[in-house]
């Protein structure tokens, strides 16, 4: 039975599919349609291009002349014949000026056009990934999604450079030069350019073939021993707990002993490379020149021909020597390109409907009709559950854990479409409004906010863009943490750092729900909002809770049942089905599973307090 290729080495063996896929990809960016100044800006470049590529094909031709001025017959001609030879040299000056000059003019012209290609690739990737589903999201690491778009964007800057301008130019100007030679001496100088070319292009194509092998373990080792040093140092304190210094050190020492046999091999890999072209085009220069310097024996050519042969082929020869990176990146970049193209392609489990509309919030009911889902088919957490909560009313949803509370709230947000039923807000299926709606229609506060690392008043004005700096504040009152702000040295300009590290639990959750307030919804998804909190602060933070609930349907998922006592109705899930409901009143004197929670967690609940009033 064949071995499977692995992911990377299918993109290796099929490079030339993937290349074309890719180049078809990234080409309407350079020619979009009704953009007429990117169009010009590519047109005016390619110009620049060919010009500075007739200059250097014509510069070893004033080269040649000047020579042969200078080999005057007699005295008599010779200062006639050096003032031209002057005036050559000046001009064979004038032409490598121009050459690069144009050169820089081309690049000048089309940098807007590459960047503008770079910045709406990346956008559009961006946006794409946020309009992929949640389960896209927990199944792919956020840090690899970065590092596609990242290397994509990147592989694009590099196609754009040495494919528009490097490989293709290289072509053009190889073509030349072999026309020259064919015209201007003869078919076997041709021959033997032609001949050096393709060895030297078939043996760098070969060997770089076989480093990028090598580069591979290379860069795995390389990956591997920095995962290492980084995984031990976020561990720092249990390295210290358990006196592994050492046995850290000898673990990062054999990967990187691991890195260091492959990087000499790369290493070795180069030089061959490197030698190996050298000996090639040194062959073929010493071919050349041998033929040249026997047709300046026989008076077939002049000094100027020994001469202008020996710059063509020099010409030849430092753009070929870079030929092997080049290649070897571009084969990178294509793949690179590739996946992230692959990811722009993915497509979006949650989709609004041809024709969706907005979403109209009239009075906040929200009714779950049979309800069924699994997040695999083979594993049902909701079995046809049915649930109605009145508008302006609040409805606690609790049960052990994997009961299916927090799928409740996901599909009522729709991350993620029910697979059987129906969920209704104001007798609007959730499937048939716009998301864009639907999401500002509910407010969430999570069991553990987040926060984006910025400032305080950032955080908060990112419940409503634009919402002013009194909406703000009169969030943070309501949310009780305007006083612990305005004691800061900085105030509302206070950095929260990463994910929010620098407030304590509680401070970030009464952003959180000042970042709610501010979007002001009428419907509030309070999804275990303070079971991440120790007991006083979420004493503390339910009375902001209670009070930002007023007026707007919610419904609140719980672990603490006494934090839901007060609600108008308890919904008890068990096994993807509801199995009590009523209020907190009703379920106690039913003595059912609630009760039997309830109970459990006062017992708790004393133990906790009896082994405090110990300490």
């Amino acid at each position: 039975m064949p071995r499977r290729l692995t992911k990377t080495e299918a993109n290796l063996s099929g490079q030339p599919t993937q290349g074309a896929r890719v180049i078809r990809k990234v080409a309407p960016y350079l020619w979009p349609p009704g953009e007429g100044w990117v169009k010009r800006r590519v047109v005016i470049a390619l110009a620049m291009l060919l010009l500075a590529k007739l200059i250097a094909v014509a510069t070893p031709l004033l080269y040649k002349w000047a020579v042969d001025t200078l080999a005057p017959t007699d005295e008599t001609e010779a200062m006639a014949l050096a003032i031209g030879a002057i005036g050559l040299t000046v001009a064979y000056g004038m032409a490598r000026l121009m050459n690069v000059g144009f050169q820089q003019l081309r690049d000048a012209v089309f940098t807007r056009v590459g960047q503008r290609a770079l910045r709406t690739i990346a956008r559009q990737t961006f946006e794409h990934i946020h309009r992929l589903s949640l389960r896209y999201h927990i199944t792919r690491k956020t840090g690899g999604l970065s590092r596609i778009i990242e290397r994509g964007v990147k592989g694009v800057d590099f196609l754009l450079r040495f494919l528009l301008f490097s490989i293709g130019p290289l072509a053009l100007e190889l073509l030349l030069i072999m026309a020259v030679l064919f015209f201007l001496f003869d078919v076997w100088y041709l021959v033997v350019v032609m001949a050096t070319i393709a060895l030297y292009v078939g043996f760098t194509f070969k060997v770089t073939e076989w480093r990028v092998k090598i580069r591979k373990v290379m860069n795995d080792q390389d990956t591997d021993a920095n995962q290492k040093a980084i995984d031990s140092l976020l561990n720092f304190e249990t390295v210290k707990y358990f006196g592994a210094e050492a046995r850290e050190a000898g673990r990062y020492d054999r990967a990187m002993a691991n890195y260091e046999e492959a990087a000499v091999r790369t290493s070795y890999s180069l030089a061959f490379l490197n030698f190996g072209q050298s000996l090639i085009i040194t062959a073929g220069l010493v071919v050349v020149m041998v033929m040249a310097a026997m047709g300046v024996q026989s008076g077939a050519l002049t000094v100027g021909d020994f001469v202008m042969v020996n710059a063509y082929m020099i010409q030849i020869t430092m753009p070929l020597n870079f030929l092997g990176t080049v290649y070897r990146e571009i084969r990178q970049a294509l793949i690179d390109m590739g996946d992230m193209f692959d990811l722009l392609e993915q497509p979006a489990e949650v989709q609004d409907r041809p024709g969706a509309k907005p979403l109209v919030v009239s009075g906040g009911e929200i009714v779950l009709d049979r309800v069924e889902f699994g997040y695999d088919p083979e594993r049902p957490i909701l079995a046809g559950v049915s649930l109605t909560v009145p508008a302006g009313k609040t409805v606690a949803i609790v049960g052990s854990s994997g009961s299916g509370k927090s799928t409740i709230g996901r599909l009522l947000f729709r991350f993620y479409d029910v697979t059987g039923g129906a969920l209704r807000i104001d007798g609007q299926d959730v499937r048939d409004v716009t998301q864009d709606s639907l999401h500002e229609a509910i407010g969430v506060v999570p069991q553990d906010t987040v926060l984006f690392n910025d400032t305080i008043r950032y955080n908060i004005g990112y419940g409503r863009e634009g919402a002013s700096e009194d909406e703000i504040v009169a969030a943070a009152k309501a949310a009780s943490i305007h006083d612990f702000v305005s004691q800061l040295p900085q105030g509302y300009d206070t950095q929260v750092g990463e994910r929010g590290l620098k407030l304590s639990g509680g401070e970030k959750q009464r952003v959180g729900i000042a970042r709610t307030l501010v979007k002001d919804p009428p419907i509030l998804l309070l999804d275990e909002a303070t079971s991440a909190l120790d007991t006083d602060t979420e004493r503390e933070i339910q009375a902001e809770l209670k009070a930002m609930g007023r007026g707007r349907t919610v419904i609140t998922i719980a672990h603490r049942l006494s934090t839901i006592a007060d609600a108008d109705r308890i919904v008890v899930l068990e096994k993807g089905e509801i199995v009590e409901s009523g209020t907190h009143d009703e379920l106690l004197a039913h003595a059912g599973r609630y009760a039997q929670l309830w109970h459990r967690q006062e017992a708790e609940e004393d133990g906790d307090d009896a082994a405090v009033a110990a300490e």
